[in-house]
């Protein structure tokens, strides 16, 4: 057997469990924890008023950033949604506003139909699983790797789950990214080359306002 075809099966069970995990868990409970996310995002990423941040639409019991999102919006932010274009491609990213005309997309999920094109300065992803080195485990279409891959310029990557999400590890691959940042409803986690460090909201608001600098000089 191939190893990787070992690694794939492997990670196909971890999913399916994970999603059953999650699933499981009584709505108040994920409405919850989703409260505590939300405010730990807001104060932790008040992002600056320029900024394009990506975000998703909540599937299958996943964390839901609009609350979030509405907020940030308030503040300047340009908000989008990705779009699959087609399997084995990088998405796209079209600008969204509360009532925008939409489409449907895969999973059945709103995109926007024909707004801007636009650059993510910030990717929030919801993944399935996160490991202890600041991977994360999707559904299994490597959309946000293959894109991640493809950005001259990487943007800001923040994972949003449920702590029932952790895993000692996702066995990452070369083709795997690791987050910048994981925020459950247990606190701000930094991914750094020793994995995950939990820091304080103060303490992420000064290094997203340096991380978001030094990239917009980088562009």
């Amino acid at each position: 057997m191939n190893p990787s075809d070992g690694i794939n099966q492997w990670r196909r069970e971890q999913r399916a469990e994970l999603l059953a995990r999650r699933m499981a868990v009584p709505a108040d409970s994920r409405r919850r924890w989703s409260d505590t996310i939300t405010a730990l995002l807001l104060e932790g990423f008040p992002m600056l008023p320029r900024s394009v941040v990506s975000f998703y639409w909540p599937f299958k019991g996943e964390f839901d950033p609009r609350f979030a999102i509405h907020r940030l919006r308030q503040a300047g932010v340009r908000a989008a949604l990705p779009v699959v274009l087609k399997k084995d491609t990088a998405l796209e990213f079209r600008e969204w506003w509360p009532g925008v005309a939409t489409r449907t997309g895969v999973f059945g999920l709103p995109i926007p139909d024909g707004t801007d094109l636009l650059r993510p300065d910030v990717l929030l992803i919801p993944p399935l699983g996160f490991d202890a080195q600041g991977y994360r485990l999707g559904y299994g279409g490597g959309y946000f790797d293959r894109t991640l891959a493809a950005m001259p310029h990487q943007p800001l990557k923040i994972a949003l789950a449920f702590e029932l999400s952790a895993i000692t590890t996702i066995r990452p691959q070369p083709h795997d990214i690791a987050m910048d940042f994981i925020v459950t409803e247990a606190g701000i986690h930094r991914v750094s080359p020793k994995g995950l460090e939990a820091i304080s909201p103060l303490s992420s608001v000064a290094e997203l306002a340096g991380k978001l600098a030094s990239r917009r000089t980088a562009a």
